[in-house]
Parts: structure tokens; sequence; C-alpha cells
């Protein structure tokens, strides 16, 4: 079913999801199960799952020369959707980037989601390789997510990359896109990157999960912005919990988010991660029922991996 068919049948319930990270290449898959089962108690219509692009590596050769390789360490994503939407008969939505494919690998991926039965996908830009400064996209990839949205929504009307097939059975995804209430990193303004989210929904998106936030004023006034824009789609607001003291710095370097002083004050007076776990659980806590009250369609969460924070923070929200 599509992420919008569930809003529509929720008729004003704000829905559970999560978003979760594939394990690193050979690692056993009944790790993320294990993660995933104490969430299933939340009724979570849809499940989201990341893809990672590719990096590089260095072999050493004989004489001492390093030969560069190009890998993936979390490969699997299309798989382990087909694995969650069998196992816990729930949607499972895999990230499409940009990053690192070409507009063929983005088709191939796209039939095997079609085939597999997977109604839902995530269009991205993605990242900048660790290696690049910016983000430059794969020789024959598409370099703005507005584009990779056309394409997904190309498939609908049977149009391909190399010809166009006239059939009944054509792919009908619903498509996500990324929506940043503190705008991205690289616009040079919030009005900017509205237009640019605008031009995402205008190419055929049909809903919007934003970047982590963790100040909902910031997200109220996003999604109003968007709406004095004309976008109506949905706007899933994403949360992740302050889990370790370092995210006080890590997160606003990678995401460039401002963190609220209280939250800061009171992760700084924690005197381990223990205690910092239950300072991001309590006021996501509190950032959830706020949201909840005012109504928002989705409280989906960033659990990168552990469940037991997500769980702690649903069982007193949901």
């Amino acid at each position: 079913m599509k992420v919008t068919d569930h809003i529509e049948q929720a008729a004003g319930k704000t829905l559970f999801s999560f978003e979760i990270v594939p394990p690193v290449k050979g690692s056993n898959i009944q790790n993320l199960y294990d993660n995933i089962d104490p969430l299933m108690e939340f009724n979570p219509p849809f499940i989201d799952v990341t893809t990672s692009r590719e990096e590089f590596v260095y072999i050493e050769k004989d004489g001492g020369l390093l030969q560069k390789q190009v890998t993936r360490m979390r490969p699997g994503t299309v798989g382990i959707c087909a694995s969650i939407k069998h196992k816990y008969k729930v949607d499972a939505i895999p990230h499409i980037l940009c990053g690192g494919f070409t507009k063929e690998e983005t088709e191939y991926v796209l039939v095997d989601c079609h085939y597999l039965g997977l109604d839902n996908v995530m269009a991205l830009r993605g990242d900048a390789r660790k290696d690049e400064s910016y983000f430059r996209a794969e020789q024959g990839g598409h370099t703005f997510a507005k584009d990779l949205v056309g394409q997904i929504v190309d498939l609908k009307a049977g149009k391909y990359l190399h010809e166009t097939i006239e059939s009944d059975h054509a792919a009908d995804f619903c498509i996500g896109v990324a929506g940043y209430p503190e705008k991205h990193m690289e616009a040079p303004s919030m009005k900017n990157d509205l237009k640019r989210l605008q031009e995402k929904v205008d190419a055929g998106a049909d809903y919007v999960v934003t970047q982590m936030f963790f100040d909902n004023q910031k997200y109220f006034d996003f999604v109003q912005a968007a709406r004095d824009l004309g976008i109506e789609v949905p706007i899933i607001p994403g949360i992740k919990p302050i889990a370790i003291k370092r995210h006080l710095q890590i997160l606003p370097q990678v995401f460039k988010i401002d963190l609220p002083q209280e939250l800061i004050n009171a992760v700084e007076a924690c005197k381990d991660n223990k205690a910092v776990r239950q300072v991001g659980v309590e006021f996501a806590i509190t950032q959830s029922k706020e949201l909840l009250a005012a109504g928002v369609p989705v409280l989906h969460y960033y659990s990168m991996g552990r469940s037991s924070n997500i769980r702690a923070i649903a069982k007193e929200v949901f």
C-alpha cells in the first residue's frame, strides 16, 4: 500500500514509522530483525531502509602498490525491503539515490522493486563521497533529486530509458522526498531551498519526510512556508533522539542543524552516555507529544540500527 493511502486511511490519526540502516556486509540479518521486533507492537505501516553509496578502499598489491577499489559497505537495501515485507507484512521503503548510480542502474533497481511488490520509494540526491568536498553525480546519473523523481514518474507511463512499453502492469510508485526545516546545508537560503522542494513535488513527489530537527517551531514554520508556496503533499516530521554526548558536535557539524540550549545543557550535565540516552528519550517524548497534538500525519524516527530508545519513546506517545 502507498504511504499516502496509509495516511488517508488513518483519518487524522498520527501513525508511527521508523528508518533502519542495512547491516554491514558480512553481518547477520538477524541483528536487524532483533531491532525491528521490539517496535512492531506500535504497528508501523511502513519502514524505511537506507541505501549506502559507493566508497573507495585501497588494496595493497605486490611491490607495495595500492589498487583503488569501489565498494559498498552496506548493500542489500532492496533485498532487506523484500524480507521485511515478507516477514512483518508491512510496507518497506527503499531509499533510491542519485549519488553513485547511473540512470540505467536506477532503472534496474526500480524494476526489481516493482517485481517485488514494493509500492513506495524514497528519492534522494544523497551526500558527497567521503573523499569529495562537494556532491558530484555519477557519469550518466542524476544530479538533482527532482530528475530522479522524474525518472520514477516516467515508469508509470511505461517510459524506460531506451524504449516506451505499453503495459497494464506499469510501476506506480508512491514517491517520497526529503525536506529541510533548517534548509539543506548547500542551499543559499531557506527560500531557495523551498523552491527546490517545490520542484520535486511538481516533478511528481507524493510526500515529504523531513531531516531531523529538535525545535518543533522550525518544523511548523517549514510546513507553513511550504503550504504558502502551494505544496500540499503530506510533510512527515523526522525525529532522532540524542544518544551520546558527541552528538552535540556531530549532528550540527554533519547536518547543519541547531540544538536547543535546554537540550545542550541537559546533555552537558550528564555523567555518562547512559544518562545522555535517557535525556534524549525524554526530550524526544516531549517533542513527539507536541507534534502529535498538532496532528502530524506520521511520527518518523531515525533509529540508526538501535531500537531501545525508540521503543521507550513510542511507549509514551502511542
